[in-house]
């Protein structure tokens, strides 16, 4: 995304939803919504485009709603019912054969796309809700973040796990693996943000995680970290009404994002070229910032509650 005011832009994605029960797709070079899709079952807690760039998935309470972004149907195309509680985390395996999830029934799942039989294929059960979920670039490993304070890596050939507990009495709100499979990060309800090598496994084939260091990156809870897709950056989110980027080189605070009216920030996303980031928040607006100016390039308004999801994808592989 070279330029925010290029026209030119048909396969950009943007899609926002929150509590006022509607996902709303944009412009995302002029700001103007071109289509609003009723979500009338509940609030949405996350959004994630499929690989093909051809479905939007929607997860909210019990249930994951898979809309055609290309059409202008209000019906979803595909529905995922009979999940006990709020689906918190969802996300898709590189070819789209397969979609993890995550949630506060204790369990992430692996859902087989191919069948469309809509049934769970895999399931790793755990001892509180979970919170989030992503999956290593290798494909093969779940890494999985729950309200206890612990972070799972799940094995998906061999079902073997192990856990790590960063953070006494805290809650791991949200996971991110560069795409380089370097660095994970794992932010938590207290503000702090660890970070770890990540290295291949040796005798055992499931990757260690060899702590490097712990960022005291928000004073208040912390929502979301997320790597930039050239690995140089960070991201994260939180309760303070901030964004901070941080530099992978060493990790030191590069530029904070904020705005005068800007409120909880629970969720964001780089552009493909990691230039921009776009974010939701609870002031009922999502925001197109550049990164090195530290300034808001565009605004998205149109909710009529908080914005606590974004799917974003500017249409360019990396």
């Amino acid at each position: 995304m070279a330029n925010p005011n290029d026209a030119g832009d048909r396969q950009v994605i943007l899609a926002t939803a929150g509590y006022d029960h509607t996902i709303r797709f944009w412009q995302a070079h002029t700001g103007i919504c071109h289509r609003t899709v009723q979500h009338q079952d509940s609030q949405v807690n996350c959004l994630e485009i499929t690989p093909d760039k051809h479905l939007l998935a929607a997860a909210g309470y019990q249930h994951i709603r898979m809309y055609d972004i290309n059409s202008n149907e209000a019906s979803p195309v595909i529905n995922y019912e009979g999940i006990s509680r709020n689906v918190t985390a969802v996300g898709f395996q590189e070819d789209g054969k397969w979609m993890f999830t995550g949630g506060e029934d204790c369990t992430a799942k692996i859902w087989d796309l191919r069948m469309r039989n809509l049934q769970c294929q895999k399931i790793f059960q755990v001892n509180a809700p979970v919170n989030c979920a992503c999956l290593h670039p290798n494909q093969g490993e779940l890494i999985v973040g729950d309200q206890s304070g612990t972070v799972h890596i799940w094995d998906l050939r061999s079902g073997h796990n192990e856990q790590l507990v960063p953070e006494p009495d805290s809650s791991i709100q949200h996971l991110s693996i560069d795409s380089e499979a370097t660095h994970m990060a794992a932010i938590n309800n207290k503000g702090n943000c660890y970070i770890w090598r990540v290295s291949p496994g040796k005798e055992d084939p499931i990757s260690q995680l060899l702590p490097k260091t712990k960022i005291p990156a928000h004073k208040k809870y912390g929502i979301k970290c997320k790597f930039s897709p050239d690995c140089t950056l960070l991201a994260t989110t939180a309760a303070d009404q901030t964004v901070k980027i941080w530099k992978t080189a060493d990790f030191s605070l590069l530029t904070t994002l904020t705005d005068a009216v800007q409120r909880w920030v629970w969720d964001c996303a780089f552009s493909s070229d990691s230039l921009y980031l776009v974010t939701a928040s609870s002031d009922h607006t999502a925001r197109l910032w550049s990164v090195e100016q530290a300034e808001v390039k565009r605004e998205f308004n149109g909710h009529q509650k908080a914005i606590t999801a974004l799917a974003f994808s500017d249409g360019v592989s990396t």
